[in-house]
């Protein structure tokens, strides 16, 4: 498989972390060329990371509930800075209300993200996916 670049890192005010490490290290495994940034990143530093690395792929997470709000923007942001074809992917417990995984994801594939992942989702299943939206 020829390698592909994607950025880590969980966005907004949000520190939970285990579950980007956990993520990096499968994606690693699986062969990708992962750029982490960590926890408490902006969209700024997301988009900056995927445009000097050349990634094919940016995903995001949020455990703490606000990642509607840190989101906000995000897709035209990244076509701004010419990633208007990168692969935008969003995980984790992302707002504060019992919305349905389903009303879930509609808010956020209209913000812009190709992908959306409820919490407990297992990282194979966006390997998966990740695989097939990169042409592998």
């Amino acid at each position: 498989m020829a390698s592909k670049t994607v950025v880590t890192g969980v966005i907004g005010a949000d520190g939970h972390i285990v579950g980007n490490w956990v993520l990096r290290q499968v994606l690693q495994q699986e062969g990708f060329k992962v750029v982490s940034l960590g926890a408490s990143v902006s969209q700024r530093d997301l988009i900056n990371a995927a445009v000097e690395t050349k990634a094919d792929a940016i995903l995001v997470s949020s455990i703490y509930g606000q990642g509607a709000i840190d989101c906000d923007g995000f897709r035209a942001k990244c076509d701004e800075a010419g990633l208007k074809n990168i692969v935008l992917y969003v995980g984790g417990n992302l707002t504060p209300s019992d919305e349905s995984d389903e009303v879930v994801e509609s808010k956020f594939k209209a913000m812009g993200f190709n992908r959306v992942y409820p919490p407990q989702t297992h990282p194979a299943d966006a390997i998966v996916d990740l695989k097939k939206d990169l042409g592998l």
